[in-house]
């Protein structure tokens, strides 16, 4: 584990009203030593941008179920690359179709995690990433 504890970012971008899974995440990431920040319900793309360049995350996560996934996420990830943050990854939890996971991935998201992954793997996919990251790998890599 890094000497600093990893920062993440927990949203819940577009109207979607259903938060119980990035409640969930948000805790076992803390309880798994994590910094979590979580911004709520109904946060715009540029919210969560602001916030992430704000708490200096290393991860955002977000969490979607509205199905606007393909639009919300392009609109974070240019927003991220304006304000210089191609460092930070960007994970996807949520009713995400399989056959978007590839051009959400071009976008520059990192993983996506449908329903009923293990919060466990995603704690070890947080924690690898940052210790890949701590070897001299670039961020967003």
């Amino acid at each position: 584990m890094p000497d600093k504890p990893i920062r993440v970012l927990i949203a819940k971008p577009g109207l979607d009203g259903h938060d119980r899974g990035a409640k969930v995440i948000a805790r076992a990431l803390r309880d798994a030593g994590m910094e979590v920040i979580y911004t709520g319900l109904r946060q715009t793309p540029e919210m969560i941008a602001a916030a992430a360049l704000q708490e200096d995350v290393d991860v955002i996560g977000l969490s979607i179920l509205s199905g606007a996934h393909n639009t919300l996420c392009a609109r974070l990830m240019n927003l991220l690359r304006a304000k210089g943050m191609t460092d930070v990854a960007v994970l996807i939890g949520g009713i995400i179709p399989e056959a978007d996971i590839s051009g959400l991935k071009q976008l520059g998201i990192s993983e996506v995690f449908p329903p009923g992954t293990p919060t466990q793997a995603i704690v070890d996919f947080i924690r690898q990433r940052a210790s890949t990251e701590s070897k001299g790998a670039p961020k967003g890599a």
